[in-house]
């Protein structure tokens, strides 16, 4: 046996290496009692599956919620963030379901948007360490929403990060006593309305499509649809009697001609 034959031979009998396992985050704790508030206000609503369908490609655009945020694979959590709410545009949601987080050395770039939604045992967090975190992270924007203004200090509030360092970001008080701010990364508004937080598309004014909107739309699809089998049965009938009409025609014609 040639030399080189002698090493075909052996390469073929070396398995291939083994694929690298794959890096997952741990699975988070149990959030506490008090911040149901974020489930209440993004997930029970609905709103996180209105936002997904409004913003688009549900291959490409993320949109997450209390997972875990890392630069890089990391063996521990200590330090890590879980916003209540993640969007991000040109990415792999797969992968993120697949690594159980948000990891930006597999995405490619940070995150465009987190929120956080106000509770008593996140809200100084929220305010004065998770901006420092997320700026340091690259995330585009960080939003913070509290129904009564008591743990944030205030109802609404952004930042867009410039530079390295958020600004906030304008928010104006409407005449029913709103407020609203706009979000450059998801060219929405939000709105802190009546203990609620909503999603206006600045194009139409309106809020996003909700279950309320899709339940009519399918009510009015169902009312077009029984109106047209109506009208159907309508003109099958007025064929019927058409039809038998002329039959009865012939036959008074047959009569007269015998």
């Amino acid at each position: 046996m040639t030399t080189t034959t002698a090493n075909t031979a052996i390469a073929a009998k070396t398995p291939p290496p083994p694929t690298p396992a794959r890096f997952r985050f741990p699975d988070p704790p149990e959030r506490e009692p008090d911040e149901m508030t974020s489930f209440r206000q993004l997930h029970k609503t609905g709103h996180s599956h209105h936002l997904s369908q409004h913003l688009g490609n549900e291959d490409t655009t993320l949109v997450g919620a209390d997972l875990w945020i890392a630069r890089a694979p990391r063996s521990g959590t200590r330090g890590l963030r879980r916003p209540d709410l993640l969007i991000a545009f040109d990415v792999n949601p797969a992968a993120y379901d697949a690594t159980g987080g948000y990891l930006i050395s597999e995405q490619g770039k940070p995150p465009d948007f987190v929120l956080e939604v106000a509770s008593v045992s996140t809200a100084r967090v929220d305010v004065e360490q998770k901006p420092i975190d997320y700026a340091a992270l690259g995330i585009l924007e960080y939003w913070r929403f509290d129904e009564t203004g008591a743990f944030h200090g205030k109802r609404l509030a952004g930042d867009r990060l410039v530079n390295g360092k958020y600004e906030p970001i304008p928010i104006e008080e409407l005449p029913d006593g709103s407020l609203q701010g706009y979000s450059p990364a998801l060219n929405l508004y939000l709105r802190a309305e009546h203990g609620q937080l909503g999603w206006y598309d600045p194009e139409t004014g309106r809020h996003i499509a909700t279950f309320n909107d899709e339940r009519a739309g399918r009510l009015r699809a169902e009312a077009r649809a029984d109106q047209a089998e109506a009208r159907a049965d309508e003109e099958h009938e007025a064929r019927l009697q058409a039809e038998a009409q002329v039959r009865e025609m012939r036959e008074e014609l047959r009569r007269r001609d015998g």
